[in-house]
């Protein structure tokens, strides 16, 4: 009969996470392995602004659709080596027959911890990135304004924030020729 038997193989031992470790050690960890990362340290509304003017009269039945424009800005500062507020400006005017049916403005922001991030990728994450992370939420608060001002709620289509960034830059690199 014959025996099996199992050959001993080493190798190289892993460094095992210690499950009793505490978070300023897990982070001392993770900032020294060099890996890009991004995280939310919070988000909040800074401002949030509607008018519904000509209330009661623009809350019944009206003909067509009011014309909507919307505007969208994104600012950014740093607040700390790798710590960055990330603003998201929104304006909505909606008009019928030239009259106003409401106006709504919303300051929604981020603050951003970006780590180990490559000096030339730095600016295109924080305006381009960030928004995009922080635009549904600041989407719905939108959406919920204009509801609760008495009209359907105004809901977004996403916005290309690479192709504001990329616009950004050609301008002012018009700017400077």
């Amino acid at each position: 009969m014959a025996k099996a038997t199992k050959k001993a193989v080493k190798t190289p031992a892993k460094k095992a996470p210690k499950p009793n470790g505490t978070p300023e050690e897990a982070q001392g960890e993770a900032e020294g392995d060099g890996n890009p990362s991004m995280n939310v340290l919070g988000q909040y509304l800074k401002d949030l602004s509607f008018e519904n003017p000509n209330a009661p009269q623009t809350l019944a039945i009206q003909d067509g659709q009011p014309e909507i424009n919307i505007a969208v800005n994104v600012n950014a500062k740093n607040l700390a080596p790798n710590d960055f507020e990330v603003e998201l400006h929104i304006e909505a005017e909606a008009k019928h027959k030239g009259e106003s049916v409401f106006a709504a403005e919303l300051l929604y922001a981020g603050i951003f911890r970006l780590e180990n991030i490559p000096q030339d990728a730095l600016q295109p994450i924080i305006l381009v990135e960030c928004p995009r992370m922080i635009f549904p939420f600041a989407r719905q608060i939108l959406a919920d304004a204009t509801r609760n001002g008495g009209f359907p709620p105004l809901m977004l289509d996403p916005i290309d924030f690479a192709g504001m960034y990329q616009q950004r830059l050609q301008e002012s690199q018009n700017a400077e020729a």
